[in-house]
């Protein structure tokens, strides 16, 4: 069975390309920063948000070397106030693993409120053409009403967006979700 995140690079794969910017609004450990780039390769640009100076630490040691890669210990709710004003309708893609840090505190977890706050953000800085990937996970403590949250925003987008859910993953009740958007003009 395919992980979220496997599905997720599957389905944000065909808006990437070499040169592309993209950010990854929730690092980690990194797994995404790195992914993302790979495909875009040293002429792109990947910008990575976290709160989390451990999770930026983490993720600085897998992307060591890698010019293209910009960290930035913020949240992503601040997303549209830190990059570059060229971003602005230039990145190909924006994504989300929300929860907790995997290995760390799981009472410190991303919160719906700087979540919807960042995902506004997210459809204004990204390309036509472009996509956000959010993955959900309701099996912890806040993460259910986060992901109802996350999935009304998306069916209420506007007409310039299709959004798509692909709900349980896996056989599990409380199974990680995938919600992708993509801006159509």
């Amino acid at each position: 069975m395919m992980r979220a995140t496997e599905l997720a690079h599957a389905m944000v794969l065909p808006a990437l390309y070499d040169g592309a910017w993209v950010v990854d609004a929730t690092v980690g450990n990194g797994h995404d920063t790195v992914w993302l780039a790979g495909v875009v390769g040293p002429t792109g640009r990947v910008f990575g948000f976290d709160i989390q100076a451990a999770a930026l630490q983490r993720a600085g040691v897998a992307v060591r070397g890698m010019e293209h890669v910009c960290l930035v210990e913020a949240g992503h709710e601040r997303m549209a106030e830190l990059l570059p004003h060229e971003a602005r309708g230039r990145i190909a893609a924006v994504m989300f693993n929300l929860g907790y840090l995997p290995g760390a505190d799981k009472g410190l977890t991303t919160q719906t409120e700087t979540t919807l706050s960042a995902l506004s953000q997210a459809i204004e800085v990204v390309a036509v053409g472009g996509v956000v990937s959010v993955i959900v996970y309701p099996g912890h403590e806040g993460g259910a009403a986060e992901a109802d949250a996350v999935r009304a925003w998306a069916q209420a987008l506007p007409g310039a967006y299709t959004a798509s859910i692909h709900a349980r993953i896996n056989a599990r009740t409380a199974a990680p979700e995938l919600i992708l958007v993509k801006r159509v003009r």
